[in-house]
This record gives structure tokens, C-alpha cells and sequence, in this order.
């Protein structure tokens, strides 16, 4: 009987490489792989043709689907490399780390250890511990068995060190599974691991009872377990993944192209950056081959590694751009590759029924980002559109809004950002806490919001219910909301949930949704906050006045989808409220631009009441208040409105230098939001102001008569001019 123990770094091409060799030359008999024992049931998928790198192990408590691991694999990964030799030579192939029912079961605190990586490196003359791996391992292509000397190098590492916390009882786990296959009478037993383990799993093994002390006592979880599409991205240590790598794009290539390595590689991104419409040549690939294998040899490596072949991106390819070097990386040496896993895969109950239904839709799950419109007048489209609200209320996020939703409502359109994240598989495992389909848990979900007590809340949740289409939950926040709304005197929080009223009214216009109801509830809160806005608006500090005035910007918008009677007793109220004392100024100038935007009041008083606002007996910080609420919609009236621009340019001009200070922030705050062309056609008007004689008046000479002549049948036709 004899026992190989293969340590590997996780992802390395070169380990990987090194793996399916060893493997098969030794012919093992078993292969106990570094993973979940619960994966045993299900590693025979693997075989399938489907199956296709990069997937992940996904182990969940099914009492607690937050409790959630992943356990990825790249072809380049050499667990992976493993698993399909054992598959393919028709051998058990078994995971031999500790359980994730005991994992997920406790805490085990894990003790600190250190980075032996690291440490070799710096024995290796390396200040980059990847840099010394990939010279060592990953970029050596001459099949040399690196094993024996990766063990003599941990147990020298170990040696003085003694494995506590989780790490002890994983290791004893380990020991256990090894002590199992040789009572079962295994002859030749592969073990893959983590090199760190090497030394741990030599023989002779300590004695059971050792190992038994450790594992004793730990608590169990029912855990389920299957595969699930993983990502490139996903494999990259700026995902946050513990064992991430930094290029699994620069990895794969290494793994998978036969040969010329630089040249197949340079060949790749110069192709990343055509796709840009970059003018990149082969002229250009030739040479930065050239660069790269010199800076190789020059540096005494095997081959150029990812540290030439980026010197030479950057130099020859990009011109020293560093802004189309973050493309490349993004593109090429990370990667977006998505795998995919068998149909017949368990999975979830709400994971398949999110399947069955991308399937029938034709929606692909792609990593890559991709925006797609949905007209939903025709029934697919709507479905989409659906299927997409409901995994947002189930947080599932695979499908983001591409506008502003408030823009996009009373439309037939919608634009949705389309990217499938796989850790969005651990959101559909939480979903199946509140249902087994996609409809069923966003039911569940805002059936519970019904029972909210803020009326903001049961108004949001009602909204997204009508998008997503939940029949079934409807009935039940319309009752909420009626409710709530009678019994809230506070009225903010009216104001607060009136536009997702409003805009759900819509919704059965759009959609073909029953909203019998709706606009009524909302029309009796409109009534409820014009009874009662005088009272809120009475005698606000500033910053109260801020936030009220975005409550009454709400309503103004919400009210234009409800019924005329419902506008115009806001318009109303607004209209007397707009030139009270006892508003606040931020809010009486808003109420006045409001008012002139309506046509409820002509421009002369509009004029006579800015005026009034900006005479020198009032104080300047209440007048820039005025100034600010006037304006917060937009600049073009200062462009189009000569006597308002002059009078708010005469205000500005009077102001002394100390109180100019003083309001200068506010100012700025409200000039700021304008938009470049407006502040740049204020510049110029106010300029002519202040000094007449610099119009510029057209000369009629330069007029082209000729060119002028082409456009007028069309202006004629425009003006319905025979």
C-alpha cells in the first residue's frame, strides 16, 4: 500500500499540469481530494459533457441557507484535474476536508498561521511570493515532479509549528478519511491537497484516538450541496475570494494553449483591444512578443511570465496608456468566462424554477454586462419584465433598472442592465425560506410588508408588487395602506408615500393590472396632506424647509398622474400657501416657481413677488432662501425672462461683502445644479445687463441667401405656410 501525497496551490496551471501528470503515471486506485464530504453524492456530474470549468461546489445549512460556502474550480485548478482523472479511469473519487455540517455548525476559531508562500519566496531572493511560485511552478512546462520538494519545504516550514483551531480539526478529518481508504484495502491512494497539509498526512499517521480527542463533541448541521456556474471574475482576489488568484485569464491560457505561449497571448489582447476600434497591428503584436521574451531572458526566466507580457501591453501595444492596460486586465487577464453545469444538477427549489423559467423566456445567464429593452406590450417582454421584478424583491439582482425608475414608469418600455453574478445562487437558496418558485417567495415577501407600520413602506412595497405582478398580495396592501393612511396624521409621511401611490395607479394602464381602488385610496391622501400642509409648513428651520420642500416636489409629480379634480385641489392649496408670511422662504419661492410653471399665476405678480423678496429690507439669508426655492427648477426661466434675470441680478449686485459671504455656499448650491449651457446663457445675458452695447448684431451681409433658401420649404411646411 502506498500513499502519494500531491500538494498544489488551489488555481495554479502549473500545479494543475503537474497533477494529471503524476496521476497518470501512478494509477491510483482512489483520489481523496481537499473539499466538502458532502460533494461525494454529486461528483460524478463532473463527467457530463455540460459541465464546463469554471463551477463551483455550493454547500448550504438547509436550515439556515445564510450559512453558505463555495468551493470553485477553474480547468486550470488541479482539484479539478483530479476529479476528472478519477472520473475518467472509473475510481472513487472522494473530498477528504472537514465537513461543512461541522464547519457551518461552529465557529472554530482558526489559528494563525504563516503565509509559506511568503516565506519561501524570501528564502528564494523573491519580494513577490506570486512572483517565486510562478517561476518555480506555474510557468514550468517540462512535466518535472515538483512534489517531493513542495513536502520537503512544508515540513521544513512546519517544523517548529503545531496546527490549532479549525485548522487542527480539519487536518484530523483529513487523517480520518486517509485511515478509512486504507482500511478499505486501497493500494495506491492519491491525496490532492493543500501544500500547507502535506506533512500532516505523512505516514505513519498519529494514532485515531489523537484525531478522535479533536473532532469530538462537534455540532452537525443538515447541509445540502450541489454545483452551481462560476466565474472567472469570481476566482480573482479582488472578489474578495480567500484563495483568489490575481490573472485567472493569464492562468487559463497558460493551462490550455499548446504552445507559443507569448505569442498566443499577445495575440488575444491586441484582438481585446481591436474590439475597442484600437488601431493594433500585427506589426505591433511581433514586436511586443519580441519585448516580453527579452525582458524573460534578461531577467533569467523559463518563459515570459504575466509581469513581461504586460510590460510589453503596456509599452507597445497600449503606448503607455494605462487606461487601455485596465481594459486588457479587465478583458484578458481576468476574464468574465462563465461555465455551465449539467441540467440534471439538484438544485434549489426556487433555483429551478428560476431556471425552468430563463429557459422558456430565452434569457441567457451571462456574466457579462448587457442592456436589453422590453416592450411591454407583447406578452414575452412582459414576462421578462416580471420575472426580473420579482428577483429584486427577492434580492436577486440579476436585472437592474438601466434609467430612473420614475422616468421609466407610464411607459411601454423598460431598460435592464443584465449580469449574472453566481453568488446571487446563495440569494435563491435564502429565497426558498419563503417559497418554493420565484412568484410564491415575492409573494410571501411583501405579504410580510403589509404588516409594516410606516405607510412609506406598505406604498413601496405595493409598488413593487404591481410591477412584479403579485396578485395575491395586492388585496392585502391596498387594505394596509387605506388603512394606515387613515389613521397617520402625520402629514409627511402622507406626502412621503404618495408618489409610489401615484405611480402604481399607472400601472394598470401599462400593464393590464387590476388597480380598481388605488387612485381613490390615493385621491383621499391627497386630501389629507392639502388639509393639513398649512400646519406642516408653519415656522420651519431651514433644514425642516429643505427636507418638506423635496416632500411638496413629490407630490407635484405624483399629482399629475391622478385625476384632474385630485391636481387641482393640490394646485389650490399650494396657491395659497405661496405668498404666506409664515412660510418659510426656501418653500414660498418654490410654491411661486410652482405656481408660474401651472400658469396659476401670471408673470407680473411673479415678478412683483421676487422683487418684494429681494428688496433690501429683507435679510439676505431669507432671500437667498427664496432665491434658492425659485430657482431649484431649473435656469432656463433666468434665460428666457429678462426681468426676473435683472432682478435677481440687482439683488446679487447690492448684497454687501460680509453677508455675501455669509450666503455664498447657498448660492453656490443652487447655481451648482444648473446645467453648463444654463449657467453659460446667464453668463451672457447677465453680461448684457450690465453693459447694452455688447449685443452683437448680426450684419446682413454674412447672411448666405442660397443656403438660407434650401431651408425655407421646410420651415413653410412646418408652419403649415402654403
Amino acid at each position: 500500500m502506498t500513499v502519494h501525497l500531491l500538494g498544489i496551490r488551489h488555481h495554479g496551471p502549473g500545479s494543475a499540469r503537474a497533477v494529471a501528470t503524476a496521476l497518470a503515471e501512478l494509477q491510483p486506485d482512489v483520489v481523496l481530494i481537499e473539499g466538502p464530504p458532502e460533494a461525494d453524492k454529486i461528483v460524478e456530474l463532473a463527467a457530463s459533457e455540460e459541465m464546463e470549468p469554471p463551477v463551483a461546489l455550493l454547500a448550504y445549512a438547509v436550515d439556515d441557507s445564510t450559512r453558505a460556502a463555495f468551493w470553485p474550480f477553474a480547468v486550470f485548478s488541479p482539484e479539478w484535474q483530479a476529479i476528472k482523472h478519477g472520473l475518467a479511469a472509473g475510481v472513487p473519487v472522494r473530498f477528504c476536508d472537514l465537513p461543512a455540517a461541522q464547519q457551518f455548525a461552529s465557529s472554530g476559531g482558526r489559528s494563525a498561521s504563516m503565509d509559506p508562500l511568503a516565506t519561501l519566496a524570501e528564502a528564494g531572493g523573491y519580494d513577490d511570493p506570486e512572483r517565486w511560485w510562478d517561476d518555480v511552478i506555474e510557468s514550468r512546462r517540462d512535466g518535472a515532479e515538483p512534489f517531493t520538494v513542495i513536502a520537503d519545504a512544508m515540513r521544513e516550514l512546519r517544523r517548529d509549528s503545531e496546527a490549532k483551531g479549525r485548522e487542527a480539526q480539519r487536518e484530523a478529518y483529513m487523517r480520518t478519511v486517509l485511515r478509512k481508504a486504507i482500511r478499505e484495502g486501497f493500494e495506491r491512494i492519491a491525496v490532492v491537497c493543500g501544500a500547507w497539509h502535506v506533512p500532516a498526512l505523512e505516514l505513519p499517521l498519529p494514532p485515531a484516538t489523537h484525531d478522535q480527542r479533536i473532532l469530538k463533541g462537534l455540532p452537525k448541521r443538515k447541509v445540502a450541496c450541489t454545483w452551481v456556474p462560476w466565474t472567472h471574475g469570481r476566482l480573482a482576489a479582488t472578489s474578495g475570494y480567500g484563495a483568489g488568484i490575481t490573472s485567472p485569464g493569464w492562468y487559463h491560457h497558460l493551462f490550455t494553449a499548446p504552445d507559443q505561449i507569448t505569442t498566443r497571448w499577445l495575440s488575444k489582447v491586441a484582438q481585446v483591444l481591436r474590439d475597442e476600434d484600437l488601431p493594433v497591428s500585427s506589426a505591433h503584436v511581433i514586436e511586443a512578443v519580441r519585448l516580453a521574451d527579452t525582458l524573460a531572458a534578461l531577467r533569467e526566466r523559463p518563459l515570459a511570465g504575466l509581469s513581461e507580457v504586460t510590460e510589453a501591453t503596456r509599452a507597445v501595444l497600449c503606448g503607455g496608456n494605462d487606461v487601455l492596460l485596465d481594459l486588457v486586465t479587465r478583458e484578458a487577464v481576468v476574464g468574465e468566462l462563465l461555465g455551465s453545469v449539467p441540467g440534471e444538477t439538484p438544485q434549489a427549489p426556487v433555483a429551478a424554477d428560476l431556471a425552468a423559467h430563463a429557459r422558456r423566456l430565452r434569457m441567457k445567464r451571462d456574466a457579462t454586462e448587457r442592456v436589453i429593452e422590453l416592450d411591454l406590450r407583447k406578452s414575452n417582454d412582459l414576462e421578462k419584465s416580471r420575472l426580473l421584478h420579482r428577483l429584486r424583491i427577492l434580492g436577486v439582482h440579476w436585472g437592474v433598472p438601466a434609467v430612473d425608475e420614475r422616468r421609466a414608469q407610464g411607459t411601454f418600455r423598460e431598460m435592464w442592465r443584465l449580469a449574472w453574478d453566481p453568488g446571487l445562487e446563495v440569494e435563491l437558496v435564502a429565497a426558498g425560506a419563503h417559497g418554493t418558485t420565484v412568484l410564491g417567495a415575492a409573494t410571501t415577501v411583501m405579504l410580510k410588508a403589509a404588516d409594516s407600520p410606516t405607510l412609506a413602506d406598505v406604498t413601496g412595497a405595493l409598488e413593487k408588487s404591481l410591477l412584479a405582478d403579485l396578485a395575491d398580495a395586492l388585496p392585502p396592501l391596498l387594505r394596509g395602506i387605506d388603512t394606515r393612511a387613515a389613521a397617520d396624521a402625520d402629514v409627511g409621511h402622507l406626502m412621503a408615500a404618495l408618489p409610489a401611490l401615484a405611480r402604481a395607479s399607472r400601472y394598470g394602464d401599462v400593464r393590464g393590472t387590476d388597480t380598481a381602488g388605488l387612485a381613490s385610496v390615493a385621491g383621499r391622501m391627497v386630501s389629507r396632506v392639502c388639509a393639513g400642509l398649512g400646519r406642516t409648513v408653519h415656522g420651519l428651520d431651514p433644514d425642516a424647509a429643505t427636507a418638506v420642500q423635496e416632500l411638496i416636489d413629490g407630490v407635484q409629480d405624483a399629482t399629475v398622474l391622478l385625476a384632474e379634480d385630485v391636481r387641482a385641489e393640490w394646485l389650490n392649496t399650494l396657491e395659497g400657501l405661496s405668498d404666506r408670511a409664515s412660510v418659510p422662504p426656501l418653500i414660498r419661492g418654490r410654491l411661486t416657481r410652482l405656481m408660474l410653471d401651472t400658469s396659476r399665476l401670471p408673470d407680473h405678480e411673479v415678478a412683483l413677488r421676487l422683487g418684494r423678496a429681494l428688496s433690501p429690507g429683507t435679510a439676505t439669508a431669507e432671500a437667498a432662501g427664496y432665491v434658492e426655492g425659485f430657482l431649484a427648477g431649473g435656469g432656463l426661466l433666468l434665460v428666457h425672462d429678462e426681468r426676473l434675470l435683472a432682478l435677481v441680478d440687482d439683488w446679487l449686485g447690492a448684497i454687501p461683502d460680509d453677508a455675501f459671504v455669509e450666503v455664498l455656499p447657498l448660492l453656490r448650491r443652487t447655481f451648482g445644479t444648473f446645467a453648463a449651457p444654463e449657467r453659460r446663457s446667464i453668463g451672457a445675458r447677465a453680461r448684457v445687463l450690465a453693459d447694452p452695447a455688447s449685443i452683437v448684431v448680426a450684419d446682413d451681409n454674412d447672411l448666405d441667401a442660397e443656403l438660407a433658401a434650401t431651408a425655407l420649404p421646410v420651415v413653410a411646411q412646418l408652419l403649415g405656410v402654403s
